[in-house]
């Protein structure tokens, strides 16, 4: 590996890492979780005291855990939600994150929420609508906060930056991190036209904190970012690209849909370790024949997960 740069605002490099999901509770109460880390899903857990707070007690003793968060809408023109900010820090104050983690995105507007993370367009206002919030934020936190890059499916015509560009003057402004969602980067590379590698190459690796994997689905015409397959050939060759330029960053594999069993998640999760070492798994992207393929990531929490 070429290491280029390690700064990542100071925070360690954790390791590989998985999503923690109601359907490995009962294992991870029973058996060491192998990996590193966790990332959770904070909405999840937030006024979360059953079970599942128990289940998270015990990951917090024995690993380090970061939050990841889907309903912050940094980009809404709604006034910040303040009251969600004093639940997530209240979260926080149980878990101690290594770190807090949300998307480039907006989710709702008129107090509204879609739980959708839907694309901002890309310009000089939108960019500083963000950095202002991006720092109220940060100053409610008392951290920095780290932001992901989405996947995305349309763009907005008024748009005048590049996501890459948009986000490299958004660390500037504000001092943020990054989440380096590889497999986004693909997806949305093929939605919009542009190289994956030249974003990968053009945003600023010293703000990389985390990177995600994840495995995404053809259909046809586009992209879809379902998290319910294994990580393709193609985001796996981004992955040991990124991680070059950066140094090494923390891994996380997402898998939110048709999640299997505790062990293959890990299995795959440890395949980083052989792109790094040059082995590239020969994995196509996953093609539905289905026309109505969704992206399903709360298909898990309907299932039980304790008996």
């Amino acid at each position: 590996m070429s290491i280029t740069d390690t700064n990542r605002l100071g925070l360690p490099n954790l390791g590989l890492g998985v999503g923690l999901r109601s359907k490995h509770y009962s294992h991870l109460m029973q058996n060491d979780p192998v990996v590193d880390w966790f990332e959770i899903i904070s909405e999840n857990y937030i006024n979360n005291f059953g079970y599942g707070r128990h289940v998270l007690e015990h990951i917090c003793a024995i690993r380090p855990v970061v939050m990841h968060g889907v309903s912050m809408s940094i980009g809404s023109t709604d006034p910040l939600n303040l009251n969600y900010l004093k639940q997530l820090k209240e979260l926080a104050d149980f878990v101690k994150p290594v770190w807090i983690s949300d998307h480039l995105c907006w989710t709702g507007v008129a107090h509204l929420n879609t739980h959708d993370l839907l694309p901002l367009p890309l310009t000089l206002e939108s960019l500083q609508h963000v950095a202002d919030r991006v720092n109220q934020v940060q100053d409610i936190l008392q951290r920095p906060l780290i932001l992901e890059n989405p996947s995305t499916y349309m763009e907005f015509q008024s748009s005048t930056l590049h996501e890459w560009e948009f986000l490299s003057e958004l660390v500037s402004k504000t001092g943020c991190g990054l989440l380096l969602d590889v497999n986004n980067v693909f997806v949305s590379g093929f939605n919009h036209g542009f190289d994956p590698e030249f974003y990968i190459r053009n945003i600023p690796h010293k703000a990389v904190v985390q990177m995600h994997v994840a495995g995404p689905t053809d259909c046809d015409t586009y992209l879809l970012d379902t998290h319910d397959q294994p990580v393709p050939t193609q985001v796996w060759n981004l992955y040991r690209l990124a991680q070059e330029l950066t140094g090494g960053v923390s891994t996380l594999l997402e898998w939110d849909a048709n999640i299997p069993e505790y062990p293959e998640l890990v299995a795959e999760v440890q395949k980083a370790k052989q792109v790094m070492q040059g082995y590239i798994p020969e994995v196509p992207v996953y093609k539905t024949p289905y026309l109505d393929a969704v992206s399903n990531p709360v298909d898990h929490q309907m299932q039980i997960t304790h008996d």
